[in-house]
């Protein structure tokens, strides 16, 4: 196998079922799949042995006990437990295009980390979704309803969802983009090693998982790849979480140390976090 896809999952069972399905159409299949699973129910244990016996991938499921949100320590069991030297990182409610993992494969370089984007869709969109609209690669195609729900502001970042292979388009257009997104970027697994992995003293999402892993990756020297209009990636819908004060508040402290290892991490390290 050439890559590892974590899938960071709490509940929500019929959409890792939706993105299993999605994995299952990839046009890149040299890989395995890890579900990270922030202490789930019964439910996904279920989806994931139906998707073990229906597909050909690989597919380990890690779960650890819910004690509130605890995804960075997941992520960081999931790093522990990848068989590939290249990672590439989604949340169970995006769904990959068909060349998503072909793209992360083939855009890697040594020194990056690749930061793609997502469309985030509406929510009519999101519930029309089903097995078969994923599987025969329909929910991919816009027809005039996508374009409305853009234009009307109910979906956002359509655009986005517009796969271009040409290098030279994509700058042309000035699609490049800076920041990470924790449900789309790659990098290999041992520049994620040398910073430690996931600062697990984190405790809720927004900054934590993105962020802060891209800053200190930065102080290595490992620096961001836009993958815009590649690796394409649709988000299912859902209301808006925000990022707890407490979380701006420890990234700020990151920076302010500039420190590429985090004190608890892939290690649990005797200094001061």
């Amino acid at each position: 196998m050439k890559l590892s896809l974590i899938i960071a999952v709490y509940n929500k069972p019929k959409n890792l079922r939706f993105v299993l399905a999605a994995c299952a159409r990839q046009s890149f299949t040299d890989c395995e799949v890890i579900v990270a699973d922030d202490g789930s129910g019964e439910e996904i244990r279920t989806v994931i042995a139906d998707a073990q016996s229906r597909y050909a991938f690989p597919i380990i499921h890690l779960w650890h006990e819910d004690r509130g949100w605890r995804k960075n320590t997941m992520l960081n069991t999931a790093i522990r437990a990848s068989h590939t030297e290249y990672l590439v990182f989604i949340d169970g409610d995006c769904l990959p295009g068909k060349h998503f993992l072909r793209d992360h494969w083939n855009e890697r370089e040594p020194g990056k980390v690749l930061l793609g984007r997502r469309v985030e869709t509406s929510e009519r969109w999101s519930r029309a979704l089903t097995i078969e609209s994923i599987g025969s690669g329909r929910f991919e195609r816009y027809g005039m309803r996508e374009w409305l729900d853009g234009f009307a502001g109910r979906s956002l970042r359509v655009e986005d969802g517009i796969r271009i292979p040409s290098r030279f388009l994509r700058k042309l257009l000035l699609r490049n983009v800076r920041g990470m997104l924790g449900s789309n970027f790659s990098v290999a697994r041992a520049d994620l090693v040398a910073i430690n992995g996931f600062d697990e003293l984190y405790d809720g999402p927004g900054c934590g998982e993105d962020s802060d892993v891209q800053f200190r990756l930065s102080l290595n020297g490992i620096t961001g790849k836009s993958l815009r209009n590649l690796a394409i990636q649709y988000h299912i819908w859902h209301p808006r979480t925000g990022v707890s004060d407490a979380c701006w508040d420890r990234f700020e402290m990151v920076k302010k140390t500039a420190n590429p290892r985090c004190a608890v991490g892939l290690e649990k390290e005797t200094r001061t976090p």
